[in-house]
């Protein structure tokens, strides 16, 4: 749907098609905006006009002279005018070369008219397409104001507005702080836009085209340095921008600002944009080639350091939504102790915290992961989020590589985190030791708990049964004794019996078994049927 009438469509109008037009210079600037139209017949009307006019004439003041007549048409490209149509009869019957080749070098279009046309008509004609245009494009933004409001609404937030905005434009876009620090890039090819090209990075295009966008500014409500919250950038990078999009961008920005006058909303914004980065990373979205100039542009500057991915995910329901902004800075101001560069991100829907760590020259893998889990869950409880009653957030620490290994490294993490819930509690958990723990987990997420729960029951149901009327359990026994790695007089020490009483408790769980707690396949087995109970409805 156009938003604008262009000099073509002007031309297949009927008042100016009964004119029978022939297009004598500029066929490939049709597409030039009409802005207004104007009918005159004195020499100087260019100084009248202020561009973007259909000029209409009977050629009148057009000149004698080829020199006044190249003249005439240079002021008129030099004011931008959209076009000239020239009425044959009254002053020409046809157009002098002079004038056609003075608009051909000045790439203007030149139209003729062959049979008299009621300028009125053609006036009134184009000026009511002007005018529907503009409410079409009015309702246009209208409608992305609407959908915008109704995204806010259903508890989304600027990300969503800034996908949405993106969607609609088909290009991407930053929010930018005063500064000019990037705190929010959307492209395209978000929920809202999947339908449009989805090939520039959005970080990367601002970065090359900030200066050439489209700048809109987020009002902050104060005045000096306070009246400019953010910046909203319109980069053409797919499509040029449209009059409708810098009007629905500047529509946007109203509801942005009202959005960002929650408190640390920067904040927040920058956090998820980072945690925007840091998914697609793992997702394998961004390459590993690609993957330094945007850490470079989010603050990150690892060098030739090798990166530690960590990722920290959030009971459920811990943050609430309001709470992210909070949490997001204590965590950066937490991590900044460590001394080491960071990028630290939030991915509120999956309630989890990932973070790249340059793990410097000198440093120990375990010492700087004692360091960086203290600093978050030091951060969680500076955000208030240390509810009692909650259990405590779960970090895992992955393997430390070069930016190929970081993705994957950051997704293995990730999964480690959430299949780590449920664990004894820890400062912090090592991926490559959640490897089983991460295998049953996947099996549970796609479809196989029946093959667990069979499992757990075959190796371990009958001291589930035993237990669940007995004044004396028997599977802590087990579970110390597994973990002691069979070691009796650690395991009575540890459930602080006597070792005869231990004797007794392990003879009546292998009789309930039948099987022998000595035999090391056993052992396994029983190993992975106590991990898989988490897994299962029998935990």
């Amino acid at each position: 749907m156009e938003t604008e009438i262009t000099v073509r469509r002007a031309l297949e109008l009927p008042a100016l098609r009964r004119g029978l037009p022939e297009v004598l210079a500029g066929s490939d600037r049709l597409d030039r905006a009409v802005r207004w139209v104007h009918a005159g017949e004195v020499p100087h009307i260019a100084s009248l006009l202020k561009g973007g006019e259909l000029l209409l004439t009977t050629g009148l003041g057009l000149g004698a002279r080829p020199s006044e007549q190249r003249a005439f048409i240079r002021k008129l490209a030099d004011r931008e005018i959209a076009a000239l149509v020239v009425e044959l009869g009254s002053r020409f019957a046809s157009l002098p070369t002079a004038l056609v080749e003075a608009a051909r070098d000045c790439g203007l279009p030149l139209i003729q008219l062959h049979r008299e046309v009621a300028y009125v008509t053609v006036t009134e004609a184009i000026h009511t397409e002007i005018v529907n245009s503009h409410y079409a494009m009015l309702r246009r933004a209208d409608e992305v104001l609407r959908r915008c409001t109704d995204v806010l609404l259903r508890g989304g937030g600027a990300p969503e507005v800034l996908r949405l905005l993106a969607g609609f434009t088909g290009n991407p876009l930053c929010l930018e702080a005063p500064d000019g620090s990037p705190l929010y890039a959307a492209g395209p090819d978000g929920p809202e836009g999947e339908d449009g090209p989805a090939d520039a990075d959005p970080l990367l295009a601002w970065e090359g085209l900030r200066d050439t966008g489209a700048r809109i500014d987020v009002p902050g409500g104060g005045h000096g340095p306070d009246a400019v919250r953010a910046r909203l950038v319109l980069l053409p990078v797919n499509t040029p921008l449209a009059p409708v999009h810098r009007i629905a961008a500047e529509r946007a920005a109203d509801l942005l600002a009202v959005v960002m006058l929650q408190s640390r909303q920067e904040e927040v914004l920058a956090a998820r944009g980072r945690g925007d980065f840091l998914a697609d990373l793992a997702e394998g979205r961004i390459t590993a080639a690609e993957a330094p100039a945007q850490a470079r542009l989010l603050g990150f500057r690892p060098g030739t350091d090798p990166v530690l991915p960590v990722v920290m995910r959030l009971p459920a329901g811990l943050p609430s939504p309001g709470s992210w902004a909070l949490l997001a800075q204590a965590l950066r101001e937490e991590l900044a102790a460590p001394g080491v560069p960071v990028l630290l991100g939030v991915r509120p829907v999956e309630s989890r915290v990932p973070v790249l760590v340059a793990l410097r020259a000198g440093l120990d893998r375990a010492a700087l992961a004692d360091r960086i889990a203290e600093a978050l869950h030091a951060g969680v409880v500076r955000a208030g989020l240390d509810r009692p009653a909650a259990p405590r957030p779960v970090v895992v620490v992955g393997t430390p590589g070069d930016w190929a290994a970081a993705g994957p490294g950051l997704r293995h993490a990730a999964q480690a985190a959430a299949a780590a819930q449920g664990l004894p509690e820890a400062p912090w958990y090592d991926a490559r030791r959640l490897d089983i723990e991460l295998l049953l987990w996947r099996m549970r997420e796609h479809g196989e708990q029946g093959v667990l729960t069979d499992f757990v029951e075959r190796a371990i149901g009958p001291l589930l049964a035993h237990d669940r009327g007995a004044r004396q359990p028997l599977l802590p026994t087990l579970e110390a004794y597994l973990a002691s790695a069979g070691r009796k007089a650690e395991t009575a020490r540890d459930l602080n019996v006597n070792r005869q009483t231990l004797y007794d408790r392990l003879a009546r769980i292998a009789q309930l078994l039948g099987t022998d707690l000595d035999d090391p396949q056993t052992v396994l087995g029983l190993r992975l049927a106590l991990r898989a109970r988490r897994h299962t409805d029998q935990s």
